[in-house]
């Protein structure tokens, strides 16, 4: 027997229920009337009962609509995934500069900015940049600046966060919660969405781009750094472009922080751009993002796009933190550190020695998935026909020993809750592989 326990879940029993709600005003189209009447229509069709059960903020009648769903009788694999894949029919929206807008965040309402080129049209997808300020700014202030960079090309999003605490996990989703209700209302490619920001926003680029990689298609922090305890989390960025600026006189956040992780990233083997300006400004000396700079990185965007399903995953995570990363997540661990609401506030000595759980997954070609962990106890991965041939036997080798050798069959009920879950109709799982690893 194989030393790795085998536990093998296909289908998801319960609805995993997010932390973030939507905001009513971005909300997917109005719920129906009545749930009831609308289940028991009979000239409903399967398309009907998908779109709103990807779309509803209502949970009860999600399940209701999964249990439909998945009893009809054309609810097949190829079928479901063909009628998700299909390209939403978006509403008009309004377009221009619109500060202010409402989003909810654990129950406070919060705001965010965005911009949509009056040239915008529903039937065309747009690339989102999402858009960090500093502290003594706001969202609406960073909106007024990056429209008018940024021209017609773009949807623009910027949060506002008290004084650009977007070190905290407030901030973090804020972001995430953001980008969700903007991609329900607007057209936007989840291929193209890049996170930048300056200054605390730069610092909000690194730490939500770390823990967040896999939903953008690149990050480019500007005039700011991190703390060498988070550097361990660099690795999560392997897959994703990074562009980082600086500035040589930055007299606010000094060069070094820069440097230091650039050069960190170049000791990991991790691609990146490293852009320091000897640029200074009348008010805020080198501390700050010159215009000069600016067509370059536009252009560096247009060139980005998210890579679905990386071949090689690399994640580090803390306690706080054990949510899917693309195809694969972290369940258990060894006793490591943990990341308080304010993230590294408060350093513990399992945080100074940087006692984090580590995840390094590779697919080979031969539908074999060799893993190698650093403190996890338990692991998942999410599968597709994209990863892995399901018609054969799928081998997975953790820490060089034999854990899985078997078929997975793919199921229509764990493609809906993923994809729901998820808020993502790019990304498709309908199959999972749940192992153990022995203390």
């Amino acid at each position: 027997m194989p030393a790795i326990t085998k536990t093998v879940t296909v289908f998801l029993l319960s609805l995993l229920v997010p932390l973030i709600e939507m905001s009513p005003s971005f909300a997917g189209g109005e719920q129906r009337a009545s749930s009831a009447q609308f289940l028991s229509d009979a000239h409903e069709s399967l398309e009907n009962f998908l779109q709103t059960y990807l779309t509803t903020t209502d949970r009860g009648l999600a399940e209701k609509l999964l249990d439909t769903i998945v009893s009809h009788p054309d609810a097949s694999i190829v079928h479901v995934s063909n009628l998700i894949g299909i390209t939403r029919v978006f509403e008009p929206a309004p377009v221009g500069r619109q500060p202010n807008q409402s989003v909810q965040v654990r129950g406070k309402e919060m705001s965010f900015g965005v911009f949509v080129p009056p040239t915008y049209e529903s039937t065309k997808a747009y690339p989102l940049v999402v858009c960090l300020h500093g502290a003594g700014f706001t969202g609406d202030s960073y909106l007024e600046r990056w429209a008018e960079r940024l021209g017609d090309a773009h949807i623009l999003a910027c949060p506002t966060i008290s004084m650009g605490a977007w070190w905290s996990r407030q901030g973090e989703e804020l972001v995430l919660a953001t980008m969700r209700v903007v991609q329900e209302r607007y057209h936007i490619d989840p291929d193209r969405i890049y996170l930048t920001g300056m200054s605390n926003g730069g610092i909000g680029a690194w730490i939500i781009g770390m823990h967040h990689a896999p939903r953008f298609a690149a990050v480019a922090p500007m005039a700011s750094g991190i703390d060498d305890v988070l550097f361990p989390f660099l690795r999560n960025l392997r897959q994703t472009p990074l562009y980082v600026i600086h500035g040589a006189n930055d007299q606010i956040m000094p060069v070094w922080l820069s440097r230091n992780i650039t050069k960190e990233l170049t000791q990991l083997g991790i691609a990146h751009v490293y852009r320091e300006h000897e640029w200074s400004h009348p008010h805020a000396g080198g501390h700050f993002f010159p215009r000069q700079e600016l067509p370059d990185l536009v252009k560096w965007f247009g060139q980005q796009r998210r890579e679905r399903y990386p071949t090689t995953v690399s994640l580090v995570r803390d306690a706080s933190h054990l949510s899917a990363f693309g195809w694969v997540r972290i369940d258990s661990t060894d006793r490591i550190a943990m990341f308080t609401e304010q993230l590294v506030d408060y350093q513990d000595d399992l945080m100074k020695a940087r006692v984090y759980a580590r995840l390094d997954v590779t697919h080979r070609d031969d539908n074999r998935i060799e893993v190698t962990t650093t403190h996890v106890r338990r692991y998942t991965l999410f599968l597709n026909d994209a990863l892995v041939d399901f018609s054969r036997p799928i081998t997975v080798v953790t820490n060089g020993v034999v854990s899985f050798e078997n078929k997975i069959v793919p199921q229509v009920e764990m493609l809906l809750r993923e994809v729901r879950r998820r808020h993502d109709t790019s990304q498709l799982f309908p199959a999972k592989l749940t192992l153990d690893i022995p203390e």
